[in-house]
């Protein structure tokens, strides 16, 4: 990509370049470090983050921490204005995607503190808790982590931030309505806490009627207006991406020259435009029945209670994917970059986004084979949900194609996305003993459906989530965190995830039902190793807290492309100014111009060479000492 007009020349590996990216230089040049060391050649160590390069077409790699002599301040989203009216009132797609991040930040806390008190409950075979109350936690945690955690994570904070930035755009198509649908969200959210704090819920994060509309107690109505508000805030959010990806792309940037992060925030918002309508209209008519006496899911008042069944799956299986789909755009990009390689079979991952988003629509009635349903159609979903896989395992062993003879780092962005990798192929794997009607039906309702929808939703969604926002948090604030701490967080989540949900697959297997707030004793012991795995898991949701804010002040200032990547948005300062970009960009090669075997000898170049750097540096402190040492000798004599 040859990104503005004063760009340098394009790499001979073929990358990306912009203002701040490679420079292919010729034999003989001779090269000065940030803190004065030369080297001849082309060879470069700035601030131990090398630089090198050997020969005709030796390149000069951005170092992940800006050197001291190009530490020039300059205007960006988050300096410009500091007041606050500048946040409140704000158009700036980023400054949104920050809103997004401190807001979801809060209801994830508060979604993980109702899930500690589920496990604290099922310590004891007959829970410490009481029935009640854990009905209400159960329901919290389920409410909050899906509608507002998971559901707006990636398309609101990383899609916002990156979605303008990827394209080549200066923001998205409507600024207006993409502050519109950060203010109801946030409205939706806030009354639906106020509801779970007030006076609770107990129906599950499902509201199935007739419980919700005429048996529940609690602040039901509240609960559903707030889930109501934060769905139209999805649908505008899906509806300007769709028009922003159409209309906005930046010369040259055709549909095959998009990164794949684009494809899969396209399929996600055709998702939420087309299947959120559905789930709004099912929860208004839960209202006109709770409200008004109507009859339409309650059997007394002649409703049909497996109505609301289709209608809540028709869209809530699609909303699976809403979670889902961009966890995978953040994986390929993260796969690519650490991996220094193109993404293996580019228009295939493409496609599949697509696929997931059609075969989503399709197979809702896995969810209701206990129902009343025929039995020939759920045959037919159970085809369809065995259908549905393939997409995914495109994807997933596209990836593991794109890792094979990769010149692999493992950052900490990368150690997420093998994470997701491991962990979202053992939850599509267990979806598909949940396709298979005979197994459904014996282990429908038990824990080995939470094990599975957690293996996909934390171990896939949050674990992507997680990996992308260390992957462009240098982008988003400027700064760099603490390399040792966010690997040792992502290895804790890794460990704590499977000790606290793998037991649980054996617990329904064993007969044990979920939202029972009692169970039997033999099931205890696993249940302690689930409860004892939450607390390694959470130490591992807490740790990205601490270090991420501490870097916000204390964390060395990133350069424009700390990961040597390749998209558009790495092609300006970071943080990024606030028309993104200086010149509109014009883009003239494909997303992922990497060279995995070019990485590696660099890579291995310029560690020989930042250990000898290293290894002088030692001696001649070492020679200094005794020489200062001998001076006071000779003093003293």
């Amino acid at each position: 990509m040859l990104n503005q007009p004063h760009d340098r020349p394009e790499a001979a590996s073929g990358g990306s370049i912009g203002s701040e990216g490679a420079l292919t230089t010729g034999a003989g040049v001779t090269a000065t470090a940030a803190n004065g060391h030369t080297v001849a050649n082309g060879h470069t160590v700035a601030n131990g983050h090398t630089v090198a390069g050997s020969g005709n077409g030796a390149r000069f790699e951005t170092p992940s921490i800006a050197p001291a002599s190009l530490d020039v301040p300059h205007e960006n989203y988050l300096n410009n204005d500091f007041s606050w009216k500048s946040w409140v009132y704000t158009l700036d797609h980023k400054r949104i995607g920050i809103m997004y991040l401190v807001t979801i930040s809060i209801f994830f806390l508060i979604g993980g503190l109702a899930a500690s008190m589920v496990r604290y409950n099922l310590i004891e075979p007959q829970g410490m808790l009481g029935a009640e109350m854990y009905n209400r936690m159960f329901t919290a945690h389920g409410v909050v982590m899906v509608f507002f955690f998971l559901i707006p994570s990636i398309p609101a904070v990383l899609g916002n931030f990156l979605v303008p930035m990827m394209i080549g755009a200066k923001d998205v198509a409507f600024p207006k309505l993409n502050m519109l649908s950060f203010y109801l969200y946030f409205s939706g959210a806030t009354l639906g806490l106020w509801a779970l704090i007030a006076g609770g819920i107990d129906t599950g994060w499902t509201f199935y009627a007739p419980l919700s509309s005429t048996y529940s107690n609690g602040m039901t109505t509240w609960v559903i207006v707030g889930v109501f508000l934060a769905g139209f805030s999805s649908i505008l959010t899906g509806l300007n991406f769709i028009v922003t990806i159409h209309k906005m792309r930046a010369p040259g940037m055709t549909w095959f020259r998009m990164p794949l992060f684009m494809w899969s925030m396209y399929a996600t918002s055709l998702i939420q435009v087309l299947g959120t309508p559905v789930v709004a209209i099912t929860l208004v008519l839960v209202l006109v029945e709770k409200l008004f006496g109507v009859g339409i899911f309650d059997p007394k008042l002649g409703g049909d209670p497996v109505l609301f069944q289709h209608m809540f799956w028709f869209y809530s299986h699609p909303a699976v994917y809403i979670m889902v789909l961009p966890g995978m755009a953040v994986i390929s990009e993260i796969i690519a970059c650490f991996s220094r390689k193109p993404i293996y079979g580019y228009k295939f991952v493409a496609f599949s986004s697509l696929a997931i988003a059609v075969f989503g629509f399709l197979v809702w009635g896995h969810h209701m084979f206990v129902s009343s349903q025929s039995p020939y159609a759920s045959m037919v979903f159970s085809l369809i949900s065995f259908l549905v896989a393939i997409p995914s395992a495109v994807k997933v062993f596209n990836w593991t194609a794109t890792l094979y003879k990769g010149s692999i780092r493992l950052d900490t962005p990368m150690i997420y996305a093998l994470a997701f990798i491991g962990l979202f192929t053992i939850g599509g794997l267990t979806g598909l003993h949940l396709a298979a009607i005979a197994v459904d039906v014996y282990v429908h309702d038990t824990y080995f459906v939470i094990a599975h929808f957690h293996y996909v939703m934390v171990g896939g969604a949050l674990s992507a989530y997680l990996g992308g926002i260390h992957f462009w948090w240098p982008k988003m604030t400027g700064r760099m965190y603490s390399e040792a701490w966010g690997k040792a967080a992502a290895m804790l989540l890794f460990i704590g995830f499977n000790l606290t949900f793998f037991p649980q697959f054996l617990l329904g297997l064993w007969g044990m039902h979920r939202r029972y707030h009692a169970y039997a004793p033999e099931f205890q012991f696993l249940n302690i190793m689930s409860s004892a795995g939450a607390t390694v898991l959470a130490i591992g949701f807490l740790l990205p807290v601490f270090y991420l804010t501490w870097s916000l002040k204390y964390g060395p200032k990133a350069s424009a492309n700390p990961f040597e990547a390749t998209g558009l948005e790495w092609q300006t300062p970071s943080p990024p100014p606030l028309t993104n970009f200086d010149y509109t960009p014009i883009v003239t090669v494909g997303p992922y111009a990497y060279d995995a075997v070019e990485s590696e000898r660099i890579y291995e170049k310029s560690e020989a060479i930042a250990n000898e750097v290293k290894l002088r540096v030692m001696l001649a402190e070492a020679e200094a000492k005794n020489a200062d040492a001998e001076k006071k000798e000779s003093e003293l004599v």
